[in-house]
């Protein structure tokens, strides 16, 4: 054996681990904690940044913390996110909203009755209600309607026929219009002409309304994070390949199994085939040319030439990057089935937009301030329309302005400087305050998800033509070959969580299901049944009818 394969030998066994988790954000997080509290120590992280978190990130600005991505909590009931900011004192069981008023106001800065607002906003909720009764009662739709923003629209039409005026049409399609843009940012996507009309109740919204922590969401990480010693987490190790089969070449691989859900790859290499003579055909024991015997099942090789081994790998690269590179990431390549499902799954761009300023400047009462826009003509261009996809601006404290942006037009805003951003944001407040004298912010601050080379876009979304099995099967886990009982190449993230995709608490609970998947027994413990004596028999079976 040379010197070379001697050190790679050495650093195999240096870098070889049971579990390796791929990505630091709040999957890999649950998973890591999931093994810690179950005794299984022998895992490592590796994160492709230079922090962990993901899509949880608070940063300064000259007066105030702001969170860059994740920012309520979906939900009480059945939320493990809340009950671990519970746990730690991070919210108060006894949740108080604070009073909220919304202005609406349109471009020449005239601001809209609260009545015709509230009016729009029932029929809007009440039609969007209906959208999601297709997934849950399983009947079909108006003929050629598909998606969310078609249906939405027909209804809208219908509504607004019954009024005489078009003045007033006109101001209830604007409002419309406007609560649509806000469901993009909501639901992730570019239009609500993308998402799936069959498909949006497939998303489970948890009871309780969505809750803040006071100190911030990114204070959730301290939790999930003291258990796991430092020297367990790999940061700045972007990974630029994952063989998840090391027997042999994809050549030598067979199908799925056909009498399984899960994904089976078969390394047929190791099996034996009779020769003309009816004799089994084995490999010599002799035989130079027979592969050494791995004791890991998967590699990792990162950017910075460092290689990791492992038992199993839980993969919680979030689907942008997915979309972006699984071709090339995986060796052997994903089966056909998944690559299609990150095909058809949408992850669009939705960023946030912060204005800070010196001193207050909005009436004390107002919360929100809805921008309803007339509809942008289509010869104009992105640069000079980008901003009329912003539907409001959000009073996050008296000093402190939040817009939120999605699609297309944000892919655009993150080319732009956050000067140039926050001018422009400027200009819109004037406009629809009808004040001149709004003041320039003091800072501007916007995200660019879209941008950003590990995750490439916001949350997941289930567009037209794709479906809740698309996000189930990004979650199957393959198992190298059909003798195996545990799975080499497991899979988290929201989008793996087939009821709670785009949210934390789905991201959490896929990561717990990963590491629970690998720490199931090798072999199920036999269920006896203990049987009494014949003279016990009919007391026994009464026992257990009235047990029943």
């Amino acid at each position: 054996m040379g010197d070379d394969e001697i050190n790679s030998s050495k650093k195999c066994e240096k870098n070889k681990y049971n579990v390796i988790i791929i990505g630091g954000g709040v999957a890999g997080l649950a998973a890591a904690n999931h093994l810690n509290n179950n005794g299984m120590q022998d895992f490592i992280i590796i994160e492709a940044r230079k922090r962990i978190g993901g899509r949880i990130i608070a940063i300064p600005m000259k007066h105030h913390r702001v969170e860059l991505g994740a920012n309520w909590i979906h939900g009480v009931l059945g939320n493990p996110i809340y009950e671990l900011a519970t746990a730690n004192g991070l919210v108060n069981i006894i949740n108080v909203p604070k009073p909220h008023k919304v202005i609406a106001a349109t471009e020449d800065g005239k601001q809209v009755p609260f009545g015709v607002l509230h009016e729009i906003h029932e029929a809007y909720v009440c039609f969007l209600r209906r959208c999601e009764e297709y997934f849950l009662c399983q009947y079909l739709p108006p003929p050629d309607i598909h998606s969310v923003g078609e249906h939405i629209n027909l209804e809208a039409a219908i509504y607004l026929e019954r009024l005489p005026s078009s003045e007033e049409k006109k101001l209830r399609r604007l409002i419309f219009d406007c609560l649509l843009k806000r469901e993009t940012c909501i639901s992730g996507c570019n239009s609500m002409d993308e998402i799936d009309l069959l498909e949006l109740g497939s998303y489970t919204e948890l009871q309780g309304g969505n809750i803040l922590i006071p100190s911030g969401y990114s204070r959730i990480l301290e939790p999930l994070t003291k258990n796991i010693s430092p020297d367990k987490i790999m940061s700045n190790h972007p990974v630029s390949k994952i063989i998840w089969n090391t027997n042999g070449n994809s050549d030598d691989f067979g199908d799925e199994s056909e009498d399984s859900d899960q994904t089976v790859i078969e390394d047929i290499s190791k099996t034996s085939a009779p020769d003309q003579t009816g004799q089994l055909n084995r490999p010599s024991v002799e035989s130079e040319d027979k592969p050494k015997k791995r004791t890991h099942l998967v590699e990792v090789h990162c950017d910075n030439g460092e290689s990791y081994y492992a038992n199993h790998v839980i993969c919680t690269i979030p689907l942008g990057v997915l979309k972006d590179s699984a071709s090339t990431l995986f060796e052997p390549s994903l089966p056909q089935y998944k690559m299609e499902s990150i095909e058809r799954l949408l992850f669009s761009a939705v960023d946030k937009i912060y204005l800070e300023y010196e001193r207050p400047f909005l009436n004390p009462d107002i919360t929100e301030i809805m921008l309803l826009w007339d509809n942008a003509s289509s010869t104009e261009s992105m640069a000079d329309s980008w901003y009329k996809k912003i539907y409001s601006f959000t009073k996050v404290t008296e000093t402190l302005l939040l817009g939120w942006v999605s699609g297309k037009e944000a892919e655009y805003m993150e080319t732009l400087s956050m000067e140039e951003v926050g001018v422009t944001c400027t200009k819109i407040l004037r406009k629809f305050l009808n004040d001149p004298f709004v003041p320039e912010p003091i800072l501007c601050v916007c995200t660019s998800w879209k941008k950003q080379p590990y995750t490439r876009g916001a949350y997941t979304a289930i567009g037209v033509g794709a479906s809740q099995s698309d996000v189930e099967s990004l979650a199957q886990p393959l198992f190298r070959n059909v003798r195996d009982k545990k799975p080499v190449l497991l899979f988290a993230g929201e989008h793996t969580h087939s009821s709670f995709y785009s949210t934390v608490h789905g991201a959490y609970l896929s990561g717990q299901i990963a590491a629970r998947r690998i720490l199931t027994p090798d072999i199920a413990p036999e269920n006896e049944l203990e049987c009494p004596g014949s003279a016990d028999l009919n007391a026994w079976i009464q026992g257990v009818q009235i047990e029943g």
